[in-house]
């Protein structure tokens, strides 16, 4: 089923999260990331899901209007917003996330 809450990607995490690009020193231009499991009753795990994922979202723009629905959320709810961030994305790189992309092959134990 389809739910719309999760068109737009600035709005498809927690909230907290809108506030991480305050916690980098100022002129910062690269950040590496990782994901990795928080443990559980099984030693392997799987992985799968990065080909759904960047069809889903990375290869769909941020547009002016995901901005202004985000900023419309996020401002009364009390945490900070970057909308100069994601402006800059919207015009700098026609919407789309500047990332490139290391990982394992899908289906890899």
């Amino acid at each position: 089923m389809h739910n719309p809450l999760f068109d737009n990607l600035i709005l498809n995490t927690d909230s907290y999260k809108s506030s991480h690009y305050l916690q980098y020193p100022q002129g910062m231009q690269f950040v590496s990331s990782y994901i990795e499991s928080r443990g559980g009753d099984y030693q392997d795990i799987v992985f799968f899901g990065l080909q759904m994922f960047i069809k889903s979202y990375l290869l769909t723009p941020i547009t002016a209007a995901m901005i202004d629905e985000a900023e419309q959320i996020l401002v009364p709810h009390g945490v900070p917003f970057n909308r100069e961030g994601w402006e800059y994305i919207l015009k700098t790189h026609n919407g789309f996330l500047p990332i490139r992309i290391e990982a394992m092959p899908e289906g890899m134990v």
